[in-house]
């Protein structure tokens, strides 16, 4: 959870401007949260009152995401998006896109399953990416954040994902960096950010690692994060207290909260 949204602000800055390097500035002045971290969190704050939301999980996560729609407007989403959620109705929309895959890192903290994990994140999808492509997606990032928190090292992970979710990885970054550009199609977006964490050696590395191959940056920096944070179990002080510090009262209560009944590692 600290792991991708710390990633989303990093990449806030750099997603309009991108950077082809690892040497940057993390927090430079206008980094904020971005719709990133406002729908990650709503996943986490459904998944806080499962109790009461086990009627219909997939309406649940439709009532979490309108509502948080609601509450935060100018987060910065999709036109796709702003317009199913600003409708308040239930109608299905059929993305393709990466904003499934962003929001899912909670979903592998969770369950203690990966059958749990992947129908989990499907449920999370039916409503906004009732799409195969982004569920696939989606699911990926949730079954990588499971696997590293439950200690699996780097080629058991890539293994699972090729092997049994059969998702295609990305090739090295050194190959992508030169031609990458902006597209935040799932199928575009989700296999470099899981290359960028395969190459990482820190949450930070994974991080810089991220928004150095350009494109959707704060995105693709945020499903990374999610998942270095499971797989190194820290994040470096000063990155956690320079993200904290852009949260409101409410970010961070949500984020507190699961921390506390899920054991998520700070």
């Amino acid at each position: 959870m600290y792991g991708a949204i710390f990633g989303d602000i990093i990449g806030s800055t750099y997603e309009l401007h991108n950077v082809k390097t690892e040497q940057f500035e993390l927090f430079p002045t206008g980094s904020t949260y971005t719709d990133d971290t406002v729908m990650s969190i709503a996943v986490a704050d459904k998944l806080l009152h499962e109790q009461y939301s086990r009627i219909n999980d997939r309406k649940s996560y439709a009532f979490w995401y309108q509502q948080y729609y609601r509450r935060y407007p100018n987060a910065g989403y999709g036109q796709m998006f702003s317009a199913w959620a600003a409708s308040g109705e239930l109608h299905i929309q059929r993305s393709f896109g990466n904003g499934a895959a962003m929001r899912v890192s909670s979903i592998g903290y969770a369950f203690e399953s990966l059958r749990e994990v992947l129908l989990e994140t499907k449920k999370s999808c039916y409503y906004t990416h009732h799409h195969p492509e982004a569920i696939l997606g989606a699911q990926a990032v949730a079954a990588a954040v499971f696997l590293a928190r439950k200690d699996c090292d780097k080629e058991e992970i890539r293994h699972w994902l090729t092997r049994k979710l059969h998702y295609k990885c990305s090739p090295p970054l050194e190959e992508l960096r030169h031609n990458y550009v902006f597209d935040s199609r799932a199928s575009y977006s989700v296999p470099p950010a899981l290359q960028a964490f395969f190459q990482s050696n820190s949450y930070e590395d994974a991080i810089r690692k991220a928004i150095s191959i350009g494109g959707d940056s704060d995105t693709i920096a945020c499903m990374a994060g999610g998942i270095a944070h499971a797989f190194y179990k820290k994040i470096p002080a000063d990155i956690y207290q320079s993200g904290m510090s852009l949260l409101d009262s409410g970010l961070k209560g949500t984020l507190r909260r699961f921390e506390e009944k899920y054991r998520v590692p700070t």
